[in-house]
């Protein structure tokens, strides 16, 4: 069986399995339903602050399986309806980040930095459809990508990155974070200090839990829900709630936005935000195809590639990066949406996520069976049908469908999503709060969970307060377990090396880029200062 044979296959299973039921007496496959419902319920969830699509997709994953049971004529459904999850949730999150500047992913935060100012201009809607192109666009050229390059892309950067080179990669990761992010290096360095120091609490591989003082809810560790929605989510409620009431008190009114001038997005929009969405959209891609990595380095890295050309080709009266440009938020949209198509290279391919969308993915294919992620998906056969192949492309064909949708149905909701604005804010952040607690409380089911959230709230609130960012902080707790456990295995392979970061000629080369990075910025700075 050839190429064109498998990619035909992949389709039939998708647009011609199992019947649900026939529309004007054409038979609508099950597999299409679950992605439509998959995508609403992603967009749904994405645009409520406190919530995100992982959260979806792991309530969702179990009440799938107990319907479509463990046949393998359930992987796609389920798979197709997490894929919907995913994809969905990718263009809502932008809703919370632009409206209500509450990112409700670390990724969206970087949203937060221009759609904010564009929507207390008056602009919100014109966010929102700049937001909603960027994130189509990138998450199309992604798609393409993985169908095209999957196997290819994914060998290569496992054959050029061993355990040291991928220790060293992360580490620049963060350097390069708290360097360009923090605000200042010095800050930079400080956010993502307590981001490690809050991942390594009662973690790791000793005998006894380290740094629990003794305490049976520390000895557990942190729960990656109650540090990000509390540094990110609460920590902004309480500085927004503090804002607002400092308003009240100097001017006895509470500020209301209003949409002004002219929403739509022109042909010369268009033209002016493409470098930077094509920009962002090949950082996003080559991201996503980097095992373990995730979207929120993505939208980082171009967020801040977008800001030095902005800087270069900034229109006179035009705003800066960070203060209502557009151009801001295409280029972190692009970047951030783009990995999710990439991301599945690794997952397909090594059966490694890259983010925490994917994980879901990887266990609905172990729960249900006959899948396995890994090199043997893309094992072309000739003389008899490899099934796995076969649900490969049903897959690519899912994410397809799904990216229709998202210039359809997706665009239809972005625009109708301005609407929120009216919402009083007094009213709207305590239910924010409330959300974000309801939503760490479903996930972790123990009143621990939700005394932490409001810790790291109050933490992200104090960071606020003195000007350091927060989102070093999360990316250095996301990234915390990978980097000690990559350390780890490093270690162990290279025979007890302690000296494996310089020893090793590609991992001594990240390394000088880390250090580089970091003092380039503290020069900068200074001499800004």
């Amino acid at each position: 069986m050839g190429t064109l044979d498998y990619i035909w296959m992949g389709i039939q299973a998708v647009f011609q399995g199992p019947e649900l039921f026939s529309l004007f007496g054409l038979p609508i496959s099950v597999t299409i339903v679950m992605i439509l419902a998959g995508f609403l319920t992603g967009i749904a969830v994405g645009a409520t602050p406190g919530l995100a699509g992982p959260i979806a997709m792991a309530i969702a994953l179990p009440i799938l399986i107990s319907v479509f049971g463990y046949t393998p004529d359930a992987l796609l459904p389920v798979m197709g309806f997490l894929i919907g999850v995913m994809k969905g949730a990718t263009i809502g999150g932008a809703v919370p980040a632009i409206l209500f500047n509450t990112p409700g992913t670390p990724d969206a935060f970087m949203t937060t930095l221009d759609g904010y100012p564009m929507t207390q201009r008056g602009k919100a809607k014109k966010a929102l459809r700049v937001a909603h192109f960027a994130s189509a666009s990138g998450d199309t050229f992604s798609d393409i990508v993985l169908i095209v390059c999957a196997p290819f892309l994914a060998l290569l950067v496992e054959a050029y990155l061993d355990l040291p080179e991928k220790t060293a990669l992360l580490i620049l990761s963060l350097s390069f974070i708290a360097a360009v992010i923090g605000g200042s290096p010095a800050k930079g360095l400080i956010s993502t200090g307590l981001g490690l120091l809050a991942a390594y609490v009662g973690t790791g591989e000793d005998f006894y839990p380290r740094l629990s003082m003794g305490s049976p809810s520390l000895s557990q560790g942190f729960p990656i829900a109650t540090a990000v929605l509390g540094v990110l989510i609460i920590g902004a409620v309480l500085k927004e709630l503090e804002d607002l009431w400092r308003r009240k008190r100097d001017s006895g009114e509470i500020p209301a936005h209003k949409d002004e001038g002219d929403q739509r997005l022109h042909g010369a929009d268009i033209r002016r935000l493409l470098p930077y969405v094509g920009r962002s959209a090949l950082i996003g891609t080559a991201i996503g195809a980097l095992p373990g990595i995730g979207s929120t380095l993505a939208a980082t890295l171009g967020y801040t590639v977008g800001r030095a050309r902005y800087a270069k080709k900034k229109r006179p009266g035009a705003p800066e990066f960070g203060k209502g440009a557009s151009e801001g938020i295409a280029a972190t949209e692009a970047a951030n949406s783009s990995v999710s198509g990439a991301n599945l290279i690794p997952v397909l391919s090594l059966g490694i996520p890259g983010n925490a969308a994917a994980v879901f993915l990887i266990l609905a294919a172990e729960s249900i069976g006959g899948f396995n992620p890994g090199p043997s998906v893309f094992r072309f056969t000739t003389d008899s049908v490899n099934p796995e192949l076969v649900i490969a492309f049903g897959l690519f064909t899912a994410m397809m469908v799904a990216n229709v949708l998202n210039w359809t149905i997706g665009g239809l909701f972005m625009r109708s999503m301005g609407v929120m604005i009216r919402v009083p804010k007094h009213i709207l952040l305590p239910s924010v709060l409330l959300l974000t607690l309801t939503a760490i409380y479903v996930q972790e089911t123990r009143m621990e969970a939700i005394w932490f959230a409001v810790g790291f709230g109050v933490l992200g609130y104090l960071m606020r307060t003195v000007a350091i960012s927060p989102l070093p902080f999360v990316i250095a707790f996301i990234l915390g377990g990978k980097l000690e456990e990559s350390a780890r295995q490093a270690f162990a392979a290279t025979g007890g090396d302690p000296w494996f970061l310089f020893t090793n000629p590609g991992a001594a080369l990240l390394m000088a880029v880390a250090f580089a990075v970091i003092v380039f910025s503290a020069r900068k700075t200074k001499e800004v200062a």
